[in-house]
């Protein structure tokens, strides 16, 4: 069997047992998939109808809720990468990374695990948390089919940006609890972007570090995907903070898994 083929196989296996843990451990997920549920429901039935005047919607809280939704929906997959932050940590910790690295496996099968069961998972939490605002009237009736392919695209891009970068986290963490909480500007990252409010809201001060950072050029991408709005020069540069950070989590990852002792 070729080196590519032990590969994938192991990796597959770690795959399965990363997915099995979060079906059998469901309460983390669901924990952190209540933060963006909660937000999209206290703010458009709540706060809906000043926010959709103060965005030029009306009084009409549909208009808030096209604003709202894209970047809740990259909140949803923050949130979730907290969650392989933990479970990363968790399998140092009690030493099963150690155990995996005794095995007759492709050595960096154990992180690629984690990472495509953590992107699965932030799919199918974007899933349900897009379900829940359809429920409650969220539309996209402009959107083209290439539009939401490229959408989707986005997502999973950005899934696999942050995920890299909770893996790192995780596995720089002493314990889950530290675990946890080093994480945890990747849920806090989107209440400092135009997820909420438009930029040109903000106070002059904060709004360069609203602009620059990786959520709001991804918000702006998919809600122009979504919606309809000018993406300008967001598009490009989501694209690159994803493709950066993918880079910078992955050699971070592996270095930091490479460093323990074989």
């Amino acid at each position: 069997m070729s080196a590519l083929s032990l590969a994938v196989r192991d990796s597959s296996t770690m795959l399965r047992r990363n997915l099995l843990h979060a079906r059998r451990y469901p309460s983390l997920t669901l924990n952190l998939l209540l933060t963006p549920i909660m937000l999209l429901l206290l703010f458009v039935y709540i706060f809906g109808d000043a926010m959709s005047a103060g965005i030029g919607g009306g009084a009409d809280r549909s208009a808030y809720l096209a604003y709202l939704v894209p970047g809740l929906l990259l909140m949803t997959i923050g949130s979730t990468t907290i969650g392989t932050a933990v479970s990363v940590s968790n399998d140092m910790t009690e030493g099963i990374m150690a155990r995996f690295r005794t095995m007759a496996i492709h050595r960096g099968s154990a992180l690629i695990g984690h990472v495509v069961g953590s992107v699965l998972q932030s799919v199918a939490s974007v899933a349900l948390v897009g379900a829940v605002a359809v429920a409650i009237g969220f539309r996209s009736t402009d959107a083209t089919a290439l539009e939401w392919l490229a959408a989707f695209g986005l997502l999973v891009l950005f899934a696999l940006a942050l995920t890299w970068i909770a893996v790192g986290m995780g596995l720089s963490s002493p314990n889950v609890e530290a675990a946890s909480n080093n994480a945890l500007p990747l849920m806090i990252l989107p209440l400092l972007s135009s997820a909420f409010v438009p930029l040109d809201a903000m106070p002059g001060w904060f709004r360069p570090i609203a602009e620059y950072q990786p959520f709001t050029p991804a918000i702006e991408t998919l809600r122009g995907l979504l919606q309809g709005s000018e993406i300008g020069h967001n598009g490009w540069l989501a694209v690159a903070w994803c493709l950066g950070l993918v880079v910078l989590g992955y050699f971070w990852s592996t270095s930091l898994f490479n460093r323990e002792p074989k």
